[in-house]
């Protein structure tokens, strides 16, 4: 085999590293995309026996976005290995002690079928800000789109963009906000 094809065959299977930030995202959608990057379903080689997967650095796990009242009505389950270990948590309860968890077990249950995800899942690097270390960070050679566009609030627009918007209501002057 020549130089040049074994470059071309060990840049085929090398592992690309890629970041995803989770700001504003439903994490059941974003397992999906995800799970394409870890197990390697995008690349043209991939083959269920053959490990070819990537690895995925999540930013902002912290803001993520369930649907709906989801973080009422969503309900976790864990159980110790002990009699009467059994335990069901909320989802704004799971978010609160660990803001990686939720994104951490969407990754996870979107990989049934898989017999390596146990495995897989150690090329998923979760972080609930954007500080991310450095040697993590000269790896990244790809950053994976968003799924929905984050809104902008309004206390980060210039004074000078929200006077020229139009008015909808004019308040009068002895309006009084409760």
């Amino acid at each position: 085999m020549s130089i040049v094809k074994r470059v071309q065959q060990w840049a085929t299977f090398a592992r690309v590293w890629h970041i995803y930030d989770a700001t504003w995202q439903n994490p059941f959608d974003s397992a999906e995309i995800i799970k394409r990057h870890l197990m390697g379903l995008y690349k043209p080689i991939y083959h269920p026996m053959n490990d070819c997967g990537d690895h995925v650095i999540v930013i902002n796990t912290s803001e993520i976005a369930l649907p709906g009242d989801e973080w009422k009505r969503r309900v976790y389950f864990h159980h110790t290995g002990y009699p009467g270990g059994a335990s069901w948590t909320l989802a704004w309860e799971l978010h609160k002690k660990d803001p990686t968890m939720i994104m951490k077990k969407a990754v996870y249950n979107n990989m049934k079928g898989n017999l390596q995800r146990r495995y897989t899942m150690q090329r998923l690097h979760l972080f609930p800000d954007g500080n991310v270390p450095a040697d993590l960070l000269e790896n990244i050679s790809n950053q994976i789109r968003q799924l929905r566009p984050v809104p902008q609030r309004l206390d980060h627009y210039d004074e000078e963009v929200v006077k020229k918007c139009p008015k909808i209501i004019d308040y009068p002057k002895d309006y009084v906000i409760r």
